[in-house]
């Protein structure tokens, strides 16, 4: 499960003070003595902790840099350099500066009232946000090459005690901590402490795959119901032309085929964030070979279907997918995907 945290607006946050939480009561955490920086990303080229910054994370500081350099969208990014009382880097935190549309998947009606109001008042419910960790997928806190958990701890607590200053400084009214895993919950206590509160996001979903074949995952791990259900959904595919797999890590030679099928997902979601450009999925692959590999299906020479997926140790991610909307549904092309 992953978690979105975040203190809110001064307006919001008096209608959160008023409203009958349930609270626990919390002592604030003393704090390490340090303190935290914002950076650009050119004053980092001169810190080593920054080439080992998420190190064993598929996601690490290249991905951050390539976030930067390809998807814009009105983000300002910057870089909390976290320091413990020597002056040593303990963590650099990414982070982002954008206007925030609280109404964001809030519902077409309600959408297009605010469009009208937003003739007279271009802000209405847009606030200024200062969002920690990634434009394009979940946030992490640095630890270091290894994680040092203990590192992690001391990190968060000087941020949790200095980001508000920053915000004010940098004249944002909400504070976000974006999709942070549940694992990170016990090391963002601190943040609690200090008048945030916990909210849940979108889960990640996490599928074991250590069978010797897909028949024998459908046998071992799925009912009767669902399997029948499944092999209904493949024969439909398997009965039309025949669809071929093509395994690359860079995508550059068939960008122009697969970025339509990226839009035409995209176009469907109703709640989007972050949208990527031809440029990213073009240099994710020549920046990050190791940990990138891209799935494609075609059928008669034609691509109907792509998965972007990273590797990070024994385990996959599916983090984009584009699909031909003229045959995906008829195909089952989701499912076959996914197999």
């Amino acid at each position: 499960m992953t978690w979105l945290t975040f203190a809110a607006p001064q307006w919001l946050a008096r209608w959160a003070a008023a409203w009958p939480w349930r609270r626990s009561a919390r002592a604030a955490p003393s704090l390490p003595e340090g303190r935290v920086d914002v950076a650009a990303r050119a004053e980092l080229g001169r810190l080593r902790e920054w080439r080992n910054a998420f190190a064993d994370l598929r996601k690490d500081h290249r991905y951050y840099e390539l976030v930067e350099d390809t998807i814009a969208q009105g983000f300002e990014y910057r870089y909390f350099v976290v320091r413990d009382a020597h002056g040593g880097v303990l963590a650099i935190q990414p982070f982002l500066l954008l206007d925030q549309d609280l109404l964001a998947g809030a519902g077409e009606s309600i959408g297009a009232l605010a469009g009208l109001l937003r003739h007279l008042w271009p802000r209405f419910l847009r606030v200024r946000t200062l969002m920690i960790g990634c434009a394009a997928g979940e946030g992490h806190l640095d630890g270091g090459r290894g994680g040092d958990e203990p590192r992690q701890r001391a990190s968060a607590r000087l941020l949790a005690g200095a980001v508000l200053r920053h915000a004010r400084a940098l004249r944002a009214r909400l504070i976000v901590l974006k999709e942070f895993p549940a694992n990170y919950r016990s090391a963002l206590e601190c943040f609690l402490a200090r008048g945030f509160t916990r909210v849940p996001s979108m889960p990640m979903t996490r599928l074991d795959i250590d069978y010797p074949s897909f028949e024998d995952y459908l046998q071992r791990a799925l009912s009767r119901k669902t399997r029948r259900d499944l092999r209904l959904k493949f024969r439909a595919a398997e009965q039309a032309a025949p669809i071929e797999l093509e395994l690359r890590t860079d995508a550059t030679p068939v960008i122009d085929e697969l970025y339509p099928l990226y839009l035409q997902v995209y176009g469907r979601s109703r709640m989007r964030f972050e949208t990527l450009t031809k440029t990213y999925f073009c240099e994710i692959g020549r920046r990050m070979p190791d940990k990138v590999r891209f799935f494609v299906w075609r059928q008669n020479g034609r691509a109907v279907a792509f998965s972007l997926c990273m590797i990070e140790g024994d385990a996959i991610y599916a983090e984009y997918l584009g699909l031909d909307y003229a045959v995906a549904l008829d195909l089952h092309l989701y499912h076959y995907a996914v197999r």
